[in-house]
């Protein structure tokens, strides 16, 4: 594995509690594990699972990121009644203004935010977050494994680095265009971009 992508391995720390989380629907079932098991530790009442499909994983879940979310989290002991379901969204924006549209149809106007998504993509859901729900105390959270680890549980180490890549050029162009606030990147991780970028970790990039 390319050594300059640890320096895009920053997380967030010790997960605190919210009036809800939000499962962020992807390829990685681990975010769903990782929503059962804060649920369970008591740090929140409801969780909303959210996602539709995309092209990394319309394979692998079928019938949606966030119908299957939701029977992981059901075989982990999660009752169904704690469970609501957005199956709609494409992105993340849509992950967050559906799933606020669907709390809000069940008379839940929660004031913190806890969203649980793939290690790698916590700022920018929190910055995406920050942008659209201003309002909320926003929280983010993920499955704790170190970069080696996670790429291990994924099988796929170029669909890690291109995805990594990605979330970070989209980190980098979505405040330009008004999806999510501005995030300082610093120096050491611009060059661990522009070389990975070299490297040919390229196919989840946007046209900015």
């Amino acid at each position: 594995m390319p050594a300059q992508s640890r320096n895009f391995w920053a997380r967030s720390g010790t997960p605190t509690d919210a009036d809800v989380a939000i499962g962020l629907g992807s390829h990685d079932l681990g975010a769903a594990t990782t929503t059962a098991d804060l649920y369970r530790a008591g740090l929140f009442p409801v969780l909303v699972f959210t996602g539709g499909n995309s092209p990394t994983t319309a394979a692998r879940f079928p019938r949606g990121e966030a119908v299957h979310y939701r029977g992981h989290a059901l075989a982990l002991g999660v009752p169904d009644e704690a469970i609501l379901l957005e199956p709609r969204a494409g992105n993340t924006g849509h992950n967050i203004t559906y799933s606020r549209q669907v709390l809000s149809c069940a008379g839940l106007s929660p004031t913190s935010v806890l969203l649980v998504s793939k290690p790698y993509m916590e700022r920018r859901s929190y910055a995406t977050a920050r942008k659209l729900w201003p309002e909320v105390d926003v929280r983010c959270a993920s499955e704790p494994l170190e970069l080696g680890d996670y790429v291990k549980s994924i099988g796929d180490e170029k669909l890690v680095l291109d995805m990594l890549v990605g979330d970070l050029q989209r980190v980098i162009e979505y405040p330009k265009l008004g999806f999510a606030i501005e995030q300082d990147a610093p120096e050491d991780v611009h060059t661990a971009y522009e070389n990975l970028l070299a490297a040919g970790f390229t196919s989840r990039l946007i046209t900015p």
